[in-house]
């Protein structure tokens, strides 16, 4: 026979803590209660508890400092404060010397319960955890095994070895700088720099500069003369993000660059020499943006001798227990947690998953995932929350096709669209 779930609660109001035991023991828990919080933490420590309930105010020890030593001892053990001072501090300072929930006086029991069963559940794993192991690298880097990226591996060392231009493509967050560094650091380039610069990301009318240079003079509040970013990445690699939108008038430079590989800085009339390898990435549809004046035939022609194609997520999800290792092992550090660990049921949720975001929501929900389980293992409840919270959807206009269908279909599985229902 299964045994019960053991909970304490610590509360120097022994009315409370006899009607909390009382409604524990009805729930089928195995409830005992300690009246002080010393007694509390020498409790604790004598005998197993699933669940500790505590009152944030008592003599002697608080309910914060009762934390900080029962969380020394036990560090997955789920805490559950009470207090009677509901302040944003008390509650911000809780959850951050790491208790899992938080209850101000007067609670509605129903919700003391819903507590304790959820920490129960987040503690009591019947398919074990996923084996983390030491962590790798605290670096971003190209995870993954699988078939598809195998052969992205390939193209990476086939354009690495090249001296030419590489046009990388790729659904947006699938990685298309890391794999852009990796070209650089495996060519004949590299012990020169790597420059990255993201082309939506400033001003068109900057962009010249940013990219040219420009003398001093050339415009107002130009005090002096600045080296663009193709002269910093002389001899190296330069990369440049998002190369689909740029305006045509920054297409036509940047051709003539590409063309004669001399630069000429804004207000100036020297012509720069420049030895620079140019690494273009998009998620755009360029044939598509070419076909409706968008982008010059001839510079797309200019990028691409070679292409490098990333495979999205929902093509690789066999890549999403290696991902989950290695983003936890560089999340741990910021977010305080000594030693992550997360439910094998959980990483089977984030398998079955679409991820019109690709690797970077997967990012972005381990992330939140691992906050919200604070020093406790990550629940599938833990990644299922924090997999809602990040359904944020991009604006149409910034979709490619397949990516707008890719969440159409991920929002049908999940029974978010029902017939007849107009998504547009």
């Amino acid at each position: 026979m299964k045994p019960k779930t053991r909970v304490l609660v610590i509360d120097d109001d022994p009315v409370i803590a006899a009607s909390l035991k009382k409604e524990l023991d009805a729930e089928g828990y195995d409830a005992a209660i300690a009246l002080c919080s010393d007694a509390g933490l020498a409790t604790a420590q004598q005998e197993a508890f699933d669940v500790i309930i505590t009152d944030l105010s008592m003599p002697g020890l608080s309910g914060l400092e009762l934390l900080d030593q029962l969380h020394a001892a036990k560090p997955k053990l789920p805490i559950i404060l009470m207090t009677a001072y509901g302040t944003s501090e008390a509650a911000i300072e809780a959850i951050r010397r790491g208790a899992c929930e938080y209850l101000t006086k007067p609670f509605k029991m129903r919700d003391l319960l819903a507590m304790v069963a959820k920490a129960v559940a987040c503690e009591q794993f019947p398919s074990g955890l996923l084996e983390l192991g030491a962590a790798d690298s605290t670096q971003p880097g190209i995870v993954g095994s699988s078939q598809v990226m195998q052969t992205l591996y390939k193209e990476i060392g086939r354009a690495a070895q090249a001296n030419i231009n590489v046009l990388i493509r790729g659904e947006t967050g699938t990685g298309k700088e890391l794999v852009a560094r990796a070209i650089h650091q495996h060519s004949s380039r590299a012990a020169k720099p790597f420059i990255a610069i993201n082309c939506t990301a400033i001003p068109d009318a900057l962009l010249e500069s940013e990219l040219f240079g420009h003398e001093r003079g050339a415009f107002t509040n130009a005090l002096a003369c600045r080296i663009g970013r193709f002269e910093q990445a002389n001899g190296g690699t330069l990369f440049l993000d998002e190369i689909g939108d740029l305006s045509p008038a920054t297409q036509v430079k940047l051709l003539r660059v590409l063309a004669e590989n001399c630069i000429q800085r804004v207000g100036g009339n020297e012509r720069i020499p420049v030895d620079t390898r140019v690494l273009a990435a998009t998620h755009r549809d360029l044939e598509v943006a070419i076909k409706e004046k968008l982008v010059r035939k001839d510079l797309f022609y200019r990028l691409s001798p070679i292409t490098v194609r990333l495979p999205p997520l929902r093509e690789r999800s066999e890549d999403i227990p290696d991902l989950v290792r290695h983003c936890l092992s560089r999340f741990s550090a910021d977010c305080q947690v000594a030693a992550p660990a997360i439910q094998l049921e959980a990483v089977e949720f984030l398998q079955r998953q679409r991820w019109p975001g690709n690797v970077r929501e997967l990012e972005n929900v381990l992330q939140q995932a691992l906050l919200l389980a604070g020093n406790h293992p990550i629940a599938v409840l833990h990644v299922q929350t924090a997999y809602e919270s990040a359904q944020t959807p991009l604006p149409i206009s910034d979709l490619t096709i397949a990516e707008y269908l890719a969440t159409l279909i991920a929002k049908a599985q999940q029974g978010k669209i029902t017939k007849g229902c107009r998504t547009c």
